[in-house]
């Protein structure tokens, strides 16, 4: 009985040590740390923050510190200074500095929202809003030049209406300060992102009354970008961040609005449960998310026509010089559901 236990104390003896070499090696396998800098805090990038909170990125060797750049042309200046890795932003920041003639300039290599994420609030609960109300009214609608605002203005133009002339669609109030301005009295409507909207509404201080998204139609509104010279010097960089995020795209579309939403809680701790799922609910529906990661032409094309409506393009920019495809279609082919 004796030998039996002296053999049983061995084996459980060699098996602790070999669980203690394999765990320092894991603890040891370090993981790359990088900077990704995003246009806004929002609960309509859910897919990224899935693949954060399911290890995504960690399963592909990087360790990535997220930051809230608060604006695209934020987000830009980052990225170009080299505080950035990674820019997450819409790709009419690239658009521009492209057109600069920069010879390191961003190249998008992800998408992964289609359509526009803010929604018109407005101080009333309106159930029968129609797009004509906004005749004589004052809206708040963000920075000229970047996508929210550009989108916005596509969509009143659309109805009939002319910023300027019969609608006060101003750009004199800062991204990130909209919601505030707005709840201490400036403007009739505004235009926010979630979970900003639904918060004013939860606390009486604003109502969605609209869509933005659902009006605008299908364009690339937010995807990831990196420096020229990064892509061509590190694509093994660009190629693991492209397969956690299609991680994160693919867990999404296969799990329920509830695993979603505890998933992501984490990201958005002031945010109750139920706004969590209603919200991502309404992204959802509104077919927010890019099931896959690739940039199409035809979406650029749409983007660079309501830019053009703006008044702020006055050339495009090549497809083939500002959006590389490879990485996402390494990603399509490599990763299956499990």
């Amino acid at each position: 009985m004796s030998k039996v236990f002296k053999v049983i104390s061995l084996i459980l003896l060699l098996t602790l040590l070999m669980v203690t070499v394999l765990t320092g090696c894991q603890q040891n396998k370090k993981l790359r740390k990088i900077t990704l800098v995003e246009v806004t805090h929002s609960l309509f990038y859910t897919p990224q923050y899935v693949a954060l909170a399911q290890g995504f990125f960690e399963e592909e060797g990087l360790d990535v510190e997220i930051a809230d750049g608060k604006g695209a042309d934020k987000v830009m200046a980052a990225l170009l200074s080299g505080e950035a890795d990674i820019g997450f932003m819409g790709p009419e920041a690239s658009i521009y500095v492209y057109n600069e003639g920069r010879g390191n300039y961003a190249i998008n290599f992800a998408q992964l929202t289609q359509r526009d994420g803010s929604f018109l609030v407005g101080r009333e609960p309106d159930p029968n809003f129609t797009w004509d109300k906004l005749e004589g009214k004052e809206v708040l609608g963000g920075r000229k030049g970047g996508v929210p605002y550009m989108t916005l203005e596509y969509v009143i133009k659309k109805h009939g209406l002319t910023p300027g002339e019969n609608v006060n669609l101003r750009t004199d109030v800062q991204f990130d300060v909209l919601s505030g301005a707005f709840v201490g009295g400036e403007g009739e409507y505004v235009s926010l992102f979630e979970p900003v909207a639904s918060s004013l509404e939860k606390e009486g201080k604003g109502y969605v009354v609209a869509s933005i998204g659902r009006e605008g139609g299908y364009i690339p509104y937010t995807c990831y970008s990196a420096l020229k010279s990064t892509i061509e010097e590190d694509p093994e960089l660009i190629q693991s961040f492209t397969n956690a995020l299609y991680k994160g795209m693919l867990w999404v579309q296969n799990h329920s609005l509830e695993e979603i939403a505890k998933v992501v809680k984490p990201y958005f701790p002031d945010t109750e449960d139920d706004i969590l799922v209603s919200l991502i609910e309404r992204y959802r529906d509104q077919d927010s998310w890019k099931p896959d990661p690739i940039i199409s032409e035809e979406g650029l094309d749409h983007l660079m026509e309501i830019m053009e409506m703006a008044g702020e393009l006055d050339q495009r920019a090549d497809y083939d010089e500002i959006v590389i495809t490879t990485f996402a279609e390494n990603a399509m082919k490599n990763i299956k559901l499990e």
